[in-house]
């Protein structure tokens, strides 16, 4: 009797602990496939509720800087005064016309009695922030001041209804093209000058003096060329 319930005994015990195992495994397989599609919902709303990236690269924490008037005193960029692209758009970022006062005006005659005789019309920005200026400048030659001014060179680039911006120190160009012809010519070795606003119309009047080699000049007619941020005649 005793050897036959020691064999029950451990028959019992050994089926047990195969349902057991098998139990257990079981329900680790079914933990395991439910905690997977557990993450993939929670993964899923999760990613609903999140609010679209800003970027790449960008966290959605980040904030989103507008193109509008966020860097205030940034210098604008300068613009050249021929045409291309940007041609007839504000570029002066908001700054003021340059003014008289705040500028200063050079002029040197280059090529004196050879072919592209000129004067070279130089203007700094002297001021502490940036300036615009657009079109040509108003020029008499001599000390005729009521003179018409000079008009403007059909020879020019286009573009001279954009503002060019000049930062503190920056310089723009324009040239005064000399023609010497028949009997009919003037001499002297100063002008007057003065800024074009936006509508085209003359502001105040300064005197300039030309450098150069030969400081005094001549001519029949004469034109002038628009502000530009490059030299012209620069030959």
């Amino acid at each position: 009797m005793s050897t036959h319930r020691a064999r029950r005994t451990a028959r019992s015990a050994a089926l047990a602990a195969v349902t057991a195992a098998l139990a257990l495994g079981l329900t680790a397989c079914g933990g395991d496939d439910g905690s997977k599609a557990a993450g993939g919902d929670h993964a899923a709303d999760t990613a609903q509720s999140q609010p679209p990236s800003s970027g790449p690269g960008k966290s959605s924490a980040e904030p989103t800087v507008s193109g509008g008037g966020g860097q205030e005193g940034a210098s604008p960029k300068a613009t050249s005064g021929g045409g291309g692209e940007g041609a007839g758009k504000d570029t002066s970022g908001g700054a003021p016309q340059c003014r008289g006062d705040g500028v200063l005006v050079t002029a040197v005659h280059r090529f004196a009695d050879q072919q592209g005789d000129h004067l070279l019309v130089t203007m700094s920005n002297e001021g502490t922030k940036p300036c615009w200026v657009t079109s040509y400048p108003a020029v008499k030659l001599g000390g005729d001041v009521d003179a018409a001014a000079l008009p403007h060179s059909n020879k020019d680039n286009p573009g001279g209804d954009k503002h060019i911006a000049l930062r503190p120190g920056g310089k723009v160009y324009s040239a005064v093209s000399l023609f010497e012809y028949g009997s009919k010519s003037h001499t002297a070795h100063s002008f007057a000058i003065a800024l074009r606003g936006a509508d085209g119309h003359e502001g105040p009047f300064s005197s300039v003096d030309v450098k150069g080699q030969k400081a005094q000049f001549s001519w029949s007619e004469a034109d002038v060329l628009n502000w530009s941020t490059e030299k012209p005649y620069d030959f």
